[in-house]
């Protein structure tokens, strides 16, 4: 059996006076890739918001349960809002390079972290788009400006700044919403080569994508977490009518 290294227990968030999730309860696994699936709206982002407390910064979001990472309770009194970001890297759904070059969007997290040795930063750098499969694309080029890159590129120096602080669990919002079919491919390949040192959880629209990459997948369907299992799994013989209604594209 894996290590568990999310456990999320009676998870419920509000927006307002408006509920977003009822009652999620579920364990991800480490060195593993997690599909949130379910038609928009569903509650998945939510969720995936959840576990670095992104939503901290939506106006009157509430969170209510109990989420762990490892032995850190994020949402307890004693956590470290700061730690647990750092702790969790996040990748959304457009790439969003700072308008720096490409070298500084991947020192910046590390150096305000307090890296200031240049053979250390030169280091983490290279180590990271090495990760993200980019250094090979744009060695030669790190001084360059970052929004000169193709959208895939953009989208891969995102997963490698998030990857230089050295984050234990990668969590990515549709990280492939608005690439193209090559540098989609590109991105799933990367997705399943970082399992091997990361947890990794995204939410993604594409049942296929989900198929291929992930080891777990969850199914949201009105804020409701109707069903989570192996994904080979789920897709092949789903327990409930509406994860196959959605799996087999009649609704959703």
């Amino acid at each position: 059996m894996k290590e568990c290294e999310i456990s999320a227990r009676g998870i419920n968030v509000w927006y307002g006076p408006k509920q977003a999730l009822f009652d999620v309860s579920l364990d991800i696994y480490k060195n593993t890739v997690t599909s949130l699936i379910g038609p928009s709206g569903c509650g998945k982002t939510t969720f995936l918001r959840c576990i670095n407390r992104m939503n901290d910064l939506i106006p009157f979001c509430r969170v209510e349960g109990k989420l762990m990472i490892k032995d850190t309770d994020v949402y307890g009194k004693e956590a470290d809002v700061l730690s647990i970001r750092k702790k969790v890297g996040m990748v959304f759904q457009t790439p969003n390079p700072f308008p720096k070059s490409i070298y500084e969007n991947v020192a910046y997290g590390p150096f305000i972290h307090g890296v200031r040795d240049k053979k250390k930063l030169d280091e983490i750098v290279r180590h990271s788009l090495q990760e993200a499969a980019l250094w090979d694309e744009v060695k030669d080029e790190l001084n360059k400006s970052a929004l000169m890159l193709s959208g895939g590129q953009k989208q891969r120096l995102c997963i490698a700044r998030a990857l230089a602080v050295e984050p234990e669990i990668i969590v990515m919002d549709e990280p492939c919403a608005s690439l193209d079919p090559i540098a989609t491919a590109k991105i799933e390949d990367l997705i399943t080569r970082l399992k091997e040192k990361y947890t990794v959880v995204i939410v993604t629209h594409n049942i296929q994508q989900a198929a291929r990459v992930s080891d777990y997948t969850a199914y949201f369907y009105l804020g409701k977490m109707v069903e989570y299992g192996k994904t080979a799994e789920m897709f092949e013989n789903p327990k409930e009518k509406s994860t196959e209604l959605y799996l087999t594209g009649r609704f959703g």
